[in-house]
């Protein structure tokens, strides 16, 4: 299977655009990532992937914890900083904490989840997230396909088409 086209392959999948939040020692941190999905309303469950060799995951582990922000089509800036190599990722982030855990400012969405389960998956490693709590904005949501930021447009009604 060639790497290349396989990359290729999943560029075209348009995704969520989040960022993982946690907080240790008076610390917080956070990444970019774009595998998120719900998985269930009863218990409220979410799944979000994260690399083996993420400090973060280590973060998450230790604490049992994390936040998701979804973030909002203006935030393409700290999507990139978060998904950068930057020392402090939240440094010029509009952020505060919620419940313990760091929380973007103007986010889409918010959710506090507690680890569930760890899955492994490759490099990386699926998080089952129990949400704790969470709320929405009508701030319109960030997505990424074919390694570029957009955000969702409806299509226009269809002739004809019931209402």
């Amino acid at each position: 299977m060639d790497a290349h086209q396989f990359k290729n392959s999943m560029a075209t999948v348009t995704g969520p655009v989040a960022v993982v939040t946690a907080h240790l020692d008076g610390i917080p941190h956070g990444t970019t990532v774009s595998s998120l999905a719900s998985l269930s309303m009863s218990p409220a469950m979410i799944t979000v992937a994260l690399d083996n060799g993420s400090a973060l995951l280590a973060i998450v582990r230790e604490t049992g914890t994390f936040g998701v922000n979804v973030l909002a089509a203006g935030q393409h800036e700290a999507a990139t900083r978060f998904a950068s190599r930057h020392d402090d990722r939240f440094a010029g982030v509009a952020w505060e904490f919620a419940d313990g855990l760091p929380q973007l400012t103007g986010s889409s969405a918010w959710l506090r989840c507690d680890v569930a389960a760890e899955i492994p998956g490759g490099d990386h490693t699926l998080l089952l997230g129990t949400v704790r709590d969470c709320s929405a904005t009508d701030a319109t949501p960030l997505v990424y396909s074919r390694r570029t930021f957009g955000t969702h447009a409806a299509l226009p009604a269809l002739a004809g088409a019931a209402s």
